[in-house]
């Protein structure tokens, strides 16, 4: 399936410029590259966890204030989209971006990794002048 970016509340699908197999990334309704990639492993966890969901179920990554370095990543599954959701679709993932969390992670990277020490989404941050260990929380 191809992966694709679109406005929630518009009816236009922006084709995404690949940058390789393994990584997407899209532009928004104003032309503004949302450059939020998402992996194929992590398009594929995303994928199985929205399975067992309802139907239209997406994964909701957002930023709030809050954690061991002031801001922090927050991941919620959810049915309702907001007017200017970026909706990212990729391998039966979907994944959603507000506006004002697209300001802090545009440009990021979110994988999913699955180690020794554990299975976890991990976002990339080019912005982020600091992380903490548990890997949710951040600085800029």
């Amino acid at each position: 399936m191809a992966a694709h970016v679109d406005s929630a509340a518009g009816a236009l699908n922006y084709p995404c410029n690949m940058q390789s197999t393994a990584e997407r990334r899209g532009t928004t309704s104003m032309d503004t590259p949302t450059t939020v990639i998402v992996t194929d492993s992590a398009a594929r966890r995303i994928s199985e966890i929205l399975s067992a969901e309802a139907p239209e179920s997406a994964l909701r990554v957002s930023v709030e204030g809050g954690g061991c370095s002031g801001f922090q990543y927050r991941f919620d599954v959810t049915r309702e989209r907001n007017p200017d959701d970026i909706v990212i679709e990729q391998d039966g993932a979907t994944v959603l971006v507000d506006k004002v969390s697209l300001d802090y992670m545009s440009g990021c990277r979110i994988d999913f990794v699955d180690d020794l020490i554990g299975a976890a989404f991990k976002i990339e941050n080019p912005h982020a002048t600091a992380s903490c260990g548990c890997g949710t929380s951040f600085s800029i």
